[in-house]
């Protein structure tokens, strides 16, 4: 069962319930390790009270490590990080950072503070320093009244524009902010927007830059050239043309810089053979994507 699965049944299981559904997915997708982050945390970053963020971070970061990954070493987490308050996120990374099962941290990117503001560059340097990946998981927002995306009249609509435009804004400041000149040794991964979105960012931004690069003096080179050193993940991957597919692929080095996800057990998630079925690919790329990119980046 996947989707709206909390019914299934685990009685007579000896561990918690959510290392058993966790064990029963794994198993019927052939996944050997797997990182969790769930659904109702995505949004938690909009939330009005800070000290009400902060509070059930740490309580959700505490019973994840805890009560979930503490039971099997196949169930990783990249933590959550109340992003509203940079000192908060910073004693998360303290309290939490060589906790077993921990390969990382989570920001939600449906929220308004700019990942460029100088509050965050202690945060960076200590993620850089520790080794521990930064992670930018975009979520679902159709927007307040005041907002764009308020138009949109399906969810449809919203669902395909919001996953995207919420990391590309994060990216843009990222990239043209100079903090992969800043942080060269902190890996960062965009989670959950697909990567059809990637070719259309290289080329808008490189095409501005060139013109306006008085604008982004800490750069060195071409924005396209930072996007392609960072790491995406493939869900969910948009195959309906191949060509477009595989020159996407191409242009961000898919091979070692994008990482397999399926996103379960949402309605889109994707399996394994989502990339194993990628006539494009060799079989040393798919073994890349599948898992060896993630053991890498992640020290798994």
């Amino acid at each position: 069962m996947h989707d709206p699965g909390s019914e299934e049944n685990t009685d007579g299981e000896d561990t918690h319930r959510q290392v058993v559904l966790a064990r029963r997915a794994l198993d019927s997708m052939g996944i050997d390790c797997q990182i969790s982050f769930p659904t109702p945390m995505l949004v938690l970053g909009m939330h009005p009270e800070n000290d009400v963020e902060i509070a059930i971070a740490r309580a959700y970061n505490r019973w994840v490590t805890e009560c979930v990954v503490s039971m099997d070493d196949r169930i990783r987490t990249s933590l959550y990080l109340p992003f509203n308050d940079a000192p908060a996120c910073e004693r998360m990374v303290e309290e939490f950072g060589e906790t077993k099962g921990v390969i990382g941290f989570t920001v939600t990117s449906v929220h308004y503070r700019p990942v460029h503001h100088n509050s965050y560059m202690r945060l960076y340097a200590m993620l850089e320093e520790r080794g521990l990946p930064l992670s930018f998981h975009a979520g679902p927002y159709w927007g307040g009244s005041e907002g764009f995306l308020r138009q949109l009249n399906r969810f449809i609509s919203a669902h395909a524009l919001s996953f995207s435009l919420c990391n590309m804004v994060h990216m843009a400041n990222w990239v043209m902010n100079g903090l992969n000149e800043r942080f060269p040794k902190l890996n960062v991964v965009w989670i959950e927007s697909g990567i059809a979105w990637l070719a259309f960012m290289t080329q808008r931004f490189d095409n501005e830059y060139l013109m306006r690069s008085s604008e982004a003096p800490a750069l060195k080179r071409l924005p396209s050239e930072y996007m392609s050193e960072m790491y995406y993940t493939t869900q969910p991957m948009e195959r309906t043309n191949m060509e477009l597919l595989e020159a996407t692929f191409n242009a961000m080095n898919g091979k070692t810089q994008f990482l397999y996800a399926s996103d379960w057990p949402h309605w889109d998630f994707d399996l394994p053979s989502t990339i194993l079925d990628l006539p494009f690919l060799d079989d040393q790329a798919k073994r890349n994507i599948l898992g060896l990119n993630a053991e890498r980046i992640y020290k798994i």
